[in-house]
């Protein structure tokens, strides 16, 4: 299947070759005024000025005008949990009552409550609420996505939320990256031996996660209350010498060391951020972990941004994610990641949507398949609806500004 698109506004992020951006980098949005586009078997085969157009002799069956809409590559969306049972409006509740994430926790909320859901039902059941949601944000632009295991907590919960990932990998036309998450929290049973704990992670889930060649990643939930910088990097070793590559979750409520821990794993990214100091921005910006930033997440949760501007203006890679789940983000809509990154952390209209799309693309190593309009690419694409320029796109935070979403060169259906 060959089409062409013409009349096209303004094409969003044109490169001819992939580069994680950092600092000063993350500004530059290369773009083209009235432009077209080729798409051929799914993936982008050209594109240019309409004034080049009559010159260059496309044959194509079908043509679509795109009457001046933008198009930009869809969003590469590099942290989640879309994997869950059930939401957890009660906590909201509670949080606006003045309860913190720690106190639900601890009366046995939070990732226990998830965990208690998740192990309830079947994996059927599951898969059937998680492919809804995956269409849910495929329609609001997401075209990559990684998506955490973590709500199991023992060999067959975490098991049952991979195999999902695995069947949603086969079912979706979308790239989908899978990360075990078993170091999540403590279950109840193992709240003051957590030896056995680790040694459950280590010795039962890793080894039936490669046999069955489940996931693609391993996280740990490294913070007070959970599990220790040294509890983080004994679990990662282990998941190394399995093939997973560490995504770690760090700095979100507490600094104990999670970053120089990350960037001694060789972490491909370091989520959440909300608490860092100078030189752990600095000891960050001197690697290559990627700084993966989730303010919807702190939004949430009503704490402290991540320091954005400063992660930049110190050369870091920066990207950007929903941190999609029912405890403290439940919107895996990037639209207002992207919007709520340039008012609340101050990030460049520009920034914003590099870090969601190229280098969020990087944060899951698909940059050679989406993150940008380069040739060979999938045409993963958000068109646009007329708008004045396209510092106004984070700018209407509250207007749904997508007219269509297309995957594989196919539009999908979008919800208003």
């Amino acid at each position: 299947m060959a089409s062409l698109i013409i009349n096209i506004g303004l094409l969003i992020n044109i490169r001819e070759s992939n580069q994680l951006l950092r600092g000063g980098q993350l500004s530059y949005l290369p773009c083209i005024q009235d432009a077209y586009l080729v798409i051929e078997n799914g993936r982008i085969s050209g594109y240019g000025e309409m004034k080049d157009l009559s010159t260059c002799n496309y044959q194509l069956p079908t043509v679509f005008d795109a009457n001046g809409a933008y198009i930009l590559p869809c969003w590469c969306d590099s942290h989640t949990h879309l994997v869950f049972a059930a939401s957890r409006e009660e906590e909201f509740v509670d949080k606006i009552k003045g309860l913190s994430y720690a106190d639900i926790a601890a009366k046995g909320g939070g990732i226990l409550n998830s965990a208690n859901k998740l192990n309830a039902i079947s994996e059927d059941e599951l898969f059937t609420l998680t492919f809804k949601r995956l269409n849910e944000v495929i329609q609001l632009g997401t075209g990559a996505i990684e998506i955490k295991s973590g709500y199991g907590l023992s060999v067959e919960g975490e098991l049952k939320m991979l195999r999902v990932i695995e069947r949603l990998k086969q079912k979706s036309s979308i790239k989908i990256k899978a990360t075990f998450l078993g170091a999540h929290a403590y279950p109840l049973q193992y709240k003051n031996n957590h030896e056995a704990y680790i040694k459950l992670v280590i010795d039962e889930m890793l080894p039936n996660i490669a046999k069955e060649n489940l996931a693609d990643y391993i996280d740990v939930f490294c913070e007070t209350g959970f599990f220790s910088t040294d509890e983080m990097k004994r679990i990662c070793e282990a998941g190394i010498q399995y093939g997973l590559k560490p995504k770690l979750h760090v700095n979100q409520l507490n600094s104990i060391g999670g970053i120089k821990a990350a960037i001694e794993l060789n972490a491909l990214s370091a989520d959440h951020l909300e608490t860092m100091n100078d030189d752990e921005i600095s000891n960050l910006a001197n690697s290559n972990t990627i700084a993966t930033l989730l303010p919807t997440a702190a939004y949430f949760l009503r704490m402290n941004y991540p320091p954005a501007r400063k992660l930049i203006d110190a050369n870091c890679a920066v990207a950007l994610a929903s941190d999609f789940n029912p405890g403290s983000s439940p919107s895996g809509n990037m639209n207002t990641v992207v919007s709520m990154s340039c008012i609340q952390m101050r990030m460049l209209p520009g920034e914003a949507i590099n870090a969601a799309t190229i280098n969020g693309a990087y944060a899951m190593e698909v940059q050679d398949e989406v993150g940008s309009i380069t040739i060979g690419k999938k045409a993963n694409l958000i068109f646009i609806k007329p708008i004045p320029s396209l510092d106004y796109l984070p700018y209407a935070f509250g207007s749904n500004l997508i007219d269509k979403v297309m995957i594989d060169g196919e539009f999908v259906a979008v919800t208003s």
